[in-house]
């Protein structure tokens, strides 16, 4: 299976997109629609931020009722930290796009990014939608993807098939995120399409798997959005049927196109210089090593250290034992792209000028080893910049 780097949600058949102008942001694209030409299953994992947006809420009830026609997301106002009036706001667009695309509000998702707590322009979201609604076609989708960024530097996309017995199954999706990312259910904005016939429990499940295998395990800054969801809808235009023995192919690529996805958030983390993947293996339990890897990625000060191509082990180790994981600190060993830095917990004498220069190296691996069993967990991560303070100072 390969991905495709140019095609997004509308390589499955079945889906179109149409991207426009509206007014939030100054420039840029800022609202886009992506349709099933037929109603589709869907399936959305969410964020678990108690401060979750008005368009999460609404979205999550939708996603409970039945099947989806559409997804209606804007970029530049996240519509969130805005009470009942958010919720009415995301209500009313909605609303105003299903007569547009003649179906019920409630077969339609809504999803927002931007600025947090700033009321959501309706007028200009509704009066976008007669030409988003007449520009819909199957060679939008990377306007799309260009449309839901914000602080992104490039828009992502990926694509593939799947050959099972009945025919060809095609899945599709976009995404954006470069700060904020620290996910708990899944991150940022993700919407994928698949146009195979499944049921929506098994579309569910497969869903929750992914993330949990891909956006579930990556971190630029530790915090999880307010806006964060992954909608996917599968809608059977290929007329090809996922039967039980064949779901795990459909799994897998599933699977890489979110791990995909994930990586190029990661790439794109606000001001990122460095690619970073944090091994722990070694735990008793999958939850300790998943809880040491993210204390590691989350560190400021190993963070500042990739920044400054300071092979300074002592931070890895220091983050690593106060992730609430019970081990013994003398067997515990530490490798920076393979080499061997901590051994036993403490310095393995490894050659500074050879550490030196593995960390002006834009990927980095990080494998820390434990002795208490045999679970282990992947995270990835970015480094901390003065770009990334730059950013942020600047983005509101």
């Amino acid at each position: 299976m390969t991905l495709r780097e140019h095609e997004g949600v509308t390589y499955a058949q079945g889906f179109r997109a149409a991207a426009a102008h509206c007014g939030i942001r100054k420039k840029a694209l800022d609202v886009a629609l992506i349709v099933s030409d037929r109603p589709a299953m869907a399936a959305g994992m969410f964020t678990r931020n108690r401060c979750c947006a008005a368009p999460v809420i609404v979205s999550r009830r939708h996603v409970a009722r039945g099947t989806i026609r559409g997804i209606l997301v804007n970029s530049g106002n996240a519509n969130a930290a805005t009470g009942a009036a958010g919720v009415r706001a995301a209500e009313t667009c909605l609303k105003e796009a299903a007569q547009r695309l003649h179906c019920r509000p409630a077969e339609l998702l809504v999803a927002s990014t931007g600025i947090i707590g700033v009321p959501l322009p309706v007028e200009k979201i509704v009066g976008a939608l007669d030409g988003l609604a007449a520009g819909l076609s199957a060679s939008n989708g990377a306007r799309a993807a260009e449309a839901i960024m914000t602080t992104d530097t490039f828009a992502k996309q990926r694509a593939c098939s799947v050959a099972l017995r009945g025919g060809t199954v095609r899945i599709g999706g976009i995404a954006k995120g470069a700060g904020m990312i620290m996910p708990n259910m899944a991150t940022m904005l993700a919407f994928i399409t698949c146009d195979g016939r499944i049921g929506r429990t098994r579309w569910q499940r497969m869903l929750r798997h992914a993330v949990n295998a891909s956006f579930n395990c990556i971190t630029i800054d530790g915090d999880t959005s307010t806006n964060d969801c992954v909608l996917a809808l599968a809608n059977g235009a290929s007329g090809v049927a996922v039967e039980k023995e064949e779901e795990d192919k459909v799994y897998a690529a599933l699977e890489a196109l979110c791990m995909e996805l994930a990586h190029l958030i990661v790439r794109d983390g606000e001001g990122a210089t460095k690619f970073v993947t944090i091994t722990v293996e070694g735990c008793a339990r999958t939850r300790d090593a998943d809880a040491i890897a993210r204390t590691v990625a989350n560190s400021p000060l190993v963070k500042t250290a990739l920044t400054g191509c300071n092979p300074n082990w002592g931070r890895v180790i220091a983050a690593a034992g106060r992730a609430g994981v019970a081990f013994d600190p003398e067997r515990m060993d530490v490798y920076f792209n393979g080499v061997l830095t901590v051994k036993n917990g403490c310095g393995a004498g490894a050659s500074k000028a050879v550490l030196d220069e593995l960390f002006k190296q834009k990927e980095i691996t990080i494998r820390v080893v434990l002795r208490e069993g045999h679970a282990r967990a992947t995270v990835w991560t970015t480094d901390l910049s003065h770009e990334y303070v730059a950013i942020n100072v600047a983005y509101s």
